[in-house]
């Protein structure tokens, strides 16, 4: 969406605080021995608090109020009551969710407990990628220039990017234009980001994956040539500077 008045803009304060509020509370609760079920009824209560609605659920019919991935899971994993954290499983929540006719989105992947399995060095890249594309964002920047340094700066790292997974348009609905906000540079691609418009954006840093395939579930991704992912994501409104992180709340970045 494009914000044009202060009510707007209000909105989506609002709803961003909310989703930011529970990613944050969520990432804090979580520890071994717990299992998904439990992580998402956790962050489904400080929703609630907030009058917010899952906006997976709403959109799709999701089963959960967020999607938490576990592992070789990358995106889009189930909240079960037979999934159990363990020390160093790498995890990843993303809570979107409606408040008063305004969406947004936001997520983070990090590790639970000590890092046994060394998958902070992933967690940091994604972290340190997400940091960098939102200070390179205002109206008028190329999408696919955008992608190319995401994509640039993964390789530097030693990762991949998912080509099959962006970020998107936010605000009225849960995905709206500019569609597909890749992690690398497509050149066929000439559209720019404007001015007051309202995106989700997000990384998607892999080992060894460049595409993401669906489980039999019909909902968890996982990598093609397995692995594992790290995604962070927040709202941003664009201007012509630096853009206004909605979802700052979250802590992600920190």
């Amino acid at each position: 969406m494009s914000i044009t008045n202060e009510s707007e803009l209000t909105g989506m304060q609002k709803v961003s605080e909310a989703v930011a509020f529970t990613l944050r509370e969520m990432i804090s609760y979580a520890q071994p021995g717990m299992t998904t079920k439990d992580l998402d009824e956790y962050g489904a209560k400080i929703l609630s608090d907030f009058g917010a609605k899952s906006a997976p659920y709403l959109t799709y019919g999701f089963p959960g109020w967020t999607c938490i991935s576990v592992d070789n899971e990358f995106c889009h994993g189930i909240p079960s009551d037979q999934r159990v954290l363990k020390e160093g499983d790498l995890i990843n929540i993303d809570v979107s969710a409606e408040l008063n006719g305004y969406w947004a989105d936001n997520g983070g992947s990090f590790v639970v407990g000590n890092d046994i399995h060394g998958h902070q060095k992933l967690v940091d890249a994604s972290r340190e990628i997400l940091q960098k594309t939102i200070s390179n964002i205002k109206g008028g920047v190329k999408i696919a220039e955008i992608g190319a340094l995401m994509e640039t700066e993964a390789k530097k790292r030693g990762f991949k990017v998912i080509r099959n997974l962006g970020g998107h348009g936010v605000g009225r609905s849960l995905h709206e234009q500019p569609d597909e906000l890749m992690n690398y540079k497509n050149r066929f691609d000439t559209r720019r980001f404007k001015k007051n418009s309202v995106v989700a954006i997000e990384t998607f840093i892999s080992t060894t994956s460049n595409l993401a395939i669906e489980l039999n579930d019909g909902w968890t991704m996982v990598g093609n040539k397995g692995g594992y992912m790290a995604q962070h994501e927040h709202t941003i409104l664009i201007t012509d500077g630096k853009p206004v992180i909605l979802t700052e709340m979250n802590g992600i970045l920190n």
